[in-house]
C-alpha cells in the first residue's frame, strides 16, 4: 500500500510541475482543445504572490537567496468532492485554474484521457523544445585549448 502511495504521489509530483513549468500558449491550446471543463468551486480562488527562489553554489554547495518570483496559485474541489491545487509561475490566473482542474481530473475515472490529450504532448512539446536549445547552444560551442610550448 505505501509503494502504491509513493508512486502516485510521485506522478501527482511530476505532472504538477509539468504544468507549472509550462508554457502558457501550449498549455491552454491543449486545455481548451479537451472541451467544457467541469463543475467546481473555489477552495482558495486564483492569486498571485511571489516566492523566494535559493540556489546551491555548484549545485550541492551551501544555499542562498537568489531571488523572487511571481506565482500564481489556487485550490478547487470538483463536484464529486476531488481537490486539485494549481501553482504556477508568472501571473496567469487562467492557467492556474486550467492547472488545478487537470490535477484534479488527473485524479479521477478521466485521467487517461487528460493524460493523452494534455500531459504527453505537452511534455514531448517541452522536450522539443529543451532539444532545440541544446542543440542552438551546441551549435556556439567554442573549444579552448592549450599548447605546451616547452619547459622551462
Amino acid at each position: 500500500m505505501a509503494d502504491h502511495q509513493n508512486i502516485a504521489n510521485t506522478a501527482r509530483r511530476d505532472w504538477m510541475g509539468l504544468l507549472a513549468r509550462a508554457p502558457d500558449d501550449a498549455l491552454m491550446e491543449l486545455w481548451g482543445a479537451v472541451g467544457t471543463p467541469p463543475g467546481f468551486d473555489w477552495l482558495r480562488s486564483p492569486e498571485v504572490g511571489g516566492v523566494m527562489v535559493r540556489g546551491r553554489t555548484g549545485g550541492t554547495g551551501a544555499p542562498f537567496n537568489l531571488g523572487e518570483m511571481t506565482v500564481t496559485r489556487c485550490s478547487l474541489v470538483l463536484k464529486d468532492g476531488t481537490v486539485g491545487h494549481g501553482y504556477v509561475q508568472g501571473r496567469s490566473k487562467r492557467k492556474a485554474e486550467a492547472a488545478a482542474l487537470i490535477d484534479a481530473l488527473m485524479q479521477t475515472d478521466a485521467a487517461e484521457d487528460i493524460r493523452d490529450r494534455v500531459i504527453t504532448p505537452l511534455s514531448q512539446q517541452m522536450q522539443e523544445a529543451k532539444t532545440a536549445r541544446a542543440a542552438k547552444a551546441a551549435a556556439t560551442k567554442v573549444e579552448f585549448f592549450t599548447l605546451v610550448r616547452g619547459e622551462d
